[in-house]
């Protein structure tokens, strides 16, 4: 807000004018254009981004001008709790307004200079600087169970441009799309990151297209045979580096399925499932079967029944599930475990030993697509719970008893497990009374282990579900369970300047 009472929006009459705004447009067309351009990108980015990694929030602070306030869109409270960190970066300091090399055109919407990242623990962001906004910086959560985060860091860089390009058109031609390309940017987000990577490692002159590749990647994933989904590798390979492989199969030139068709290569791979060898594709046919040993630079579409993971080389890139690529790794990193355990008077050895049995049951139970419970109880004294007692406790801390303890967890009930890092019982029976925090959407097991964990309170209970979720509960409530975000919820005012914002949120928690 300038010293008159107006916005400060984009003119382009001359790139050498320092940007100012429009006359004609009056303080209530400034506002609605603005507020309606950043609420419909942060409601894009958000949609998006949760389809991608799962329930996600995202906001943004940018300075449209060089003279003018740097303001902020926080619809979901991401950034609460990263106040102090705000405020030294922008109010105590003045580095981000003056870090500046050049002078731009403010014709070019799309030449953006990224801006120094934050480095917020928990968050991912992505910022930069063009001729039509100043600054801006975006940002959504850093979700822990993320095969990388490249290519949300391209949905990021994306936001950047999208937003600069509305900017640039000013209200009159706006045409309010923006939301909607970040709402679909998942492929294409994967797609960039590939792109960039073999760009950096190959050249620009890489002969593999990626669309194909990654859409043949979705519709092999959903064809099954006879019934049966998918397993397998198909390594992708730029034909430059074809001599890299050892080839224990080659097909012959005229008999080389192409990428797309889909039920044949499906077939094909049941040659290689259950192996380390691979078939081998140069991004446009099947040309045969490889052993293990990879090129210098390669993509590799892991597939794993109903899920797969897409790797370039042997870095996880992104996994893939019911015709959609995913962030997640489908593996809990059961960090909540973690965080609990260390509140309890344990030796560290003892505390890292329950953790690791803890880890290998839940992957184990992931990894073969059933439901289990496990009861980690770090009560003092033993107390039974209602299942099948052992006459003598089996120590976990061997593998051979820990791969029992993975077949007894496919029983109905729970895996009693105390802090001596001994299986006590097994099909266990949790009980408790009814209390406020159960969840009529999940089964109930979900809920029997609310009611148990609420009773005993020194007890860690972890819930996997058949269909890939892990909850830790812990004292009648699921830790770490992430928020429910209102899709209606949005920033309908005027974005706020930072300080105000800061003011806002340092008052509110003096109140409290």
């Amino acid at each position: 807000m300038s010293g008159n009472g107006t916005i400060s929006s984009t003119k382009f009459t001359s790139p050498k004018k320092v940007l100012s705004i429009d006359p004609k447009m009056t303080l209530k067309h400034s506002e609605t254009f603005l507020s309606r351009c950043i609420n419909d990108t942060l409601a894009g980015l958000r949609d998006g981004l949760s389809r991608f990694s799962g329930t996600s929030r995202s906001a943004v602070l940018f300075c449209i001008d060089e003279q003018g306030p740097l303001l902020i869109c926080d619809p979901q409270n991401l950034l609460a709790g990263y106040e102090p960190k705000l405020h030294d970066i922008y109010i105590e300091n003045s580095t981000w307004r003056s870090a500046i090399s050049q002078k731009y055109d403010g014709t070019l919407y799309s030449q953006i200079d990224p801006v120094d990242d934050l480095h917020l623990d928990g968050l991912i962001s992505y910022g930069g600087r063009s001729g039509s906004v100043y600054y801006q910086i975006w940002f959504t959560e850093h979700h822990p169970d993320m095969c990388s985060i490249e290519p949300t860091m391209c949905w990021l860089e994306h936001a950047v441009l999208r937003f600069s390009h509305d900017i640039a058109n000013e209200s009159t031609l706006y045409t309010g799309i923006s939301g909607s390309f970040l709402r679909e940017y998942g492929s294409h987000a994967v797609h960039d990151y590939l792109t960039d990577r073999a760009n950096l490692s190959l050249g620009p002159d890489s002969s593999i297209q990626i669309s194909p590749l990654l859409e043949s990647i979705l519709g092999i994933s959903k064809t099954p045979e006879e019934g049966a989904v998918p397993f397998g590798e198909i390594v992708f390979v730029e034909p430059r580096l074809l001599h890299q492989l050892h080839f224990i199969a080659r097909f012959h030139g005229d008999q080389q399925p192409l990428l797309n068709n889909h039920k044949h290569i499906r077939k094909l791979l049941l040659a290689v499932e259950q192996s380390n060898h691979k078939l081998v594709s140069d991004g446009s046919r099947i040309m045969g079967i490889c052993d293990s040993q990879l090129p210098e630079f390669c993509f590799v579409a892991d597939f794993q029944g109903k899920t797969g993971f897409l790797l370039i080389n042997d870095e996880q890139v992104c996994s893939f599930e019911d015709g959609s690529f995913r962030s997640t790794t489908h593996r809990a990193k059961l960090f909540e475990v973690e965080e609990i355990l260390l509140d309890y008077d344990l030796d560290t050895t003892l505390r890292n030993g329950l953790y690791q049995i803890a880890s290998y049951l839940v992957h184990n139970a992931e990894s073969s697509g059933f439901g289990c419970t496990l009861v980690l109880d770090l009560e003092h004294q033993y107390q039974q719970i209602s299942g099948q007692y052992l006459e003598k406790p089996i120590d976990l801390q061997h593998t051979e008893h820990l791969e029992l303890a993975c077949g007894l967890s496919r029983t109905d009930g729970a895996l009693h497990i105390m802090a001596d890092q001994r299986l006590h019982a097994f099909a266990c029976l949790l009980d408790g009374i009814s209390i406020s925090t159960e969840d009529r959407a999940r089964g109930a097991r979900y809920n029997s282990a609310l009611r148990f964990s609420a009773k005993r309170q020194d007890s860690i209970v972890i819930v996997v579900s058949a269909d890939k979720p892990v909850s830790v509960i812990y004292r009648g409530e699921e830790i770490g369970k992430r928020a429910i975000i209102n899709p209606y919820e949005s920033c309908t005012l005027f974005p706020d300047s930072l300080l105000e914002w800061l003011n806002k949120h340092n008052t509110h928690q003096d109140n409290q």
